[in-house]
């Protein structure tokens, strides 16, 4: 008779008290919880203590190096990773539940990600997804400082269960979430592609705005959710547009001081 392998949930935050409470409480029955925080300054940690999970504090250098920590603090068979606007649904527990209880010839699974955008499940543009980060421990790491990616070592298998994803309550919270994530995808594209001429990045925001709502409201039908999606769709052809403002304001920072610098060597 097989025994249930051990199952750890590791959980990514950083001043998340408003949403760490509903996550935790889905993942009650995990045999542990790590949590890794960003040094939050809220009642994160508080609350993640009273649940007496582990709790791992570190500066922030990238989600898949929090990710990755978070595999070396876990101890069990199988990991799942979570971050603290995610709650396991009761279908995914059940599916989790039935994967430690067999062997399998799989590594790692994919699951459904359900979107949830002001109190709306979202089931077009794109926004019930699959997501893969359930996993053997040992056999699978994350590459990618902003969208980490699972590398795995074997098969992926899928699971047709949902873990729920609460990005934001609000318009508000979501901009000022994105505002933070595009200062880091502008430094990004300007280690990966360097100083960029003006025409080229005037015609990367207006093409990567309409490849978003091409893709989101038209092809995966966004339009579907009705405002919702049109909403979420001009949201998202936003991020696109700030991100590459973000780095066009990079690039006149580089010019100038390399300007700088070269006025000085003349002198």
């Amino acid at each position: 008779m097989e025994t249930r392998l051990k199952f750890s949930a590791v959980v990514i935050t950083k001043n998340a008290e408003a949403k760490i409470r509903n996550c935790l409480e889905s993942i009650r029955w995990a045999d542990e919880v790590v949590v890794i925080d960003g040094f939050s300054t809220d009642s994160t940690v508080g609350i993640c203590k009273e649940y007496g999970v582990k709790v791992v504090q570190r500066k922030f250098e990238g989600f898949d190096k929090e990710r990755n920590v978070g595999v070396e603090h876990a101890s069990g068979d199988w990991i799942l990773q979570l971050d603290a606007d995610e709650v396991v649904s009761e279908s995914m527990r059940q599916a989790v539940e039935k994967v430690l209880e067999g062997s399998g010839r799989y590594n790692a699974y994919k699951f459904r990600r359900q979107n949830f955008f002001l109190g709306r499940a979202m089931k077009h543009g794109g926004w019930y997804h699959y997501s893969a980060h359930f996993f053997r421990k040992g056999k699978a790491h994350y590459e990618g400082s902003i969208h980490e990616t699972l590398i795995v070592d074997g098969e992926m298998g899928i699971l047709e269960a949902a873990v729920e994803h609460y990005p934001f309550d609000s318009i508000s919270e979501f901009i000022e979430r994105q505002n933070r994530y595009t200062n880091l995808q502008s430094q990004r594209i300007l280690d990966d592609l360097g100083v960029k001429d003006e025409r080229f990045i005037r015609k990367s925001i207006l093409k990567r705005m309409r490849k978003v709502f091409w893709k989101v409201y038209v092809k995966k039908k966004g339009f579907l959710e009705g405002l919702h999606g049109l909403v979420f769709t001009i949201l998202f052809m936003w991020v696109e547009f700030i991100k590459w403002a973000k780095y066009w304001e990079l690039v006149r920072k580089t010019r100038s001081r390399k300007l700088e610098h070269e006025e000085k060597l003349a002198e």
